[in-house]
């Protein structure tokens, strides 16, 4: 719905600057034959309807914003519509001037309305245009606003994403069997529990560095989901195997941190973890037309998967790339053959010097 037509108060200041105008408009016609009355019966009509016809500079305005289409073309759009609208305008000014013509009254000033109509048609060519200025101007207040509002929301939501990777120091799940597979490690592979300890806390500090940041290479990203990973694998062992497949054009674009870390997350706790032979875990990365498209796929209980499609880490990398990308990201799952299927997709922006 037009914004103003969604709020009474709006409307209401809208139809006052109106009428303003059409008193303005009136006493410019008195000075052109017409007394005030003749004036009013005139233009009171016609600038009330023609009040809702430039509501539709509104939607002008959005089908050819000024940030994403040429000046030729905005131009051109604008005097196009500017020209119907006004064009509209006259034709009702014609019929209202024949509906006068027949009245007693108003019958002796039909010469007078007709010589005003070259006047009508450039005061509507002039209003619709200016009402395509103030939409454009309501539309760059709402664009600002709704980049603001997002703004906000990502902080919030990377606050979010951060406590969520940080659980790793306070999830007793997740520090129990990592502390458990060093101390199984420390008697039969020493240099093992330490290599272990060294990814451990590799990985948590990597997390509180890379969590400040607003967007990081996806090389970065790919890298502290291969930590992870690889803490896994010390503790799962030939159960957990992990396949690759990364782009070289895609390593540098710019993703949210910690994006990938609640995925492969997702796919060690409710997939590897669940399945007693294990599984392979397939990271697929790639680049294409401007889009940058991340797949990660796992072996699942299928009765689990249907139950648990998402969860809070899925939830939160969609609830992320929305705030950041609104429409120009997905994030699509899918289980089938036993596999549940992870695709996110999202503009390629990379970094500008």
């Amino acid at each position: 719905m037009h914004p103003i037509l969604g709020r009474a108060d709006r409307l209401a200041a809208y139809l006052a600057a109106w009428a303003a105008v059409c008193a303005f408009v009136a006493g410019i016609f008195t000075r052109l034959g017409l007394t005030w009355t003749e004036a009013l019966v005139l233009l009171v009509p016609l600038f009330l309807i023609y009040a809702f016809v430039c509501l539709s500079a509104w939607y002008v305005s959005r089908a050819t914003p000024l940030t994403t289409t040429s000046s030729l073309r905005v131009l051109a759009s604008s005097i196009l519509a500017s020209a119907f609208a006004s064009g509209l305008w006259l034709a009702l000014t014609n019929a209202w001037i024949a509906l006068l013509s027949m009245t007693t009254a108003f019958a002796p000033a039909a010469d007078r309305y007709g010589q005003q109509l070259p006047f009508v048609f450039a005061v509507g060519v002039l209003l619709f245009m200016l009402a395509l200025a103030g939409h454009y101007v309501l539309l760059a207040v709402e664009t600002a606003r709704e980049a603001e509002r997002r703004q906000l929301e990502l902080e919030l939501l990377t606050r979010d994403a951060e406590l969520r990777a940080l659980r790793a120091q306070i999830d007793p799940h997740f520090l129990f069997n990592s502390l458990n597979s060093i101390s199984a490690l420390t008697g039969s592979d020493a240099p093992g529990a330490r290599r272990m300890c060294l990814l451990l806390g590799e990985f948590l500090r990597t997390t509180l560095d890379v969590s400040a940041r607003q967007r990081i290479p996806l090389a970065d990203e790919l890298a502290l989901a291969e930590r992870y990973l690889n803490i896994e694998q010390v503790r799962f062992g030939s159960r957990l195997q992990i396949q690759r497949r990364v782009d070289e054009e895609a390593s540098s674009c710019l993703v949210p941190p910690l994006l990938l870390q609640p995925l492969v997350e997702n796919a060690v706790t409710h997939g590897i973890a669940r399945v007693l032979e294990g599984g392979l875990i397939r990271l697929d990365v790639s680049r294409h037309d401007g889009r940058l498209a991340i797949v990660v796929e796992n072996p699942c209980e299928t009765d689990a998967a249907v139950q648990r499609p998402g969860g809070l880490g899925l939830d939160n990398v969609r609830r992320r790339l929305d705030a950041m990308f609104g429409r120009d990201a997905r994030v699509d799952t899918r289980v089938a053959a036993g596999q549940f299927h992870v695709e996110l997709t999202l503009p390629a922006s990379v970094r500008t010097e």
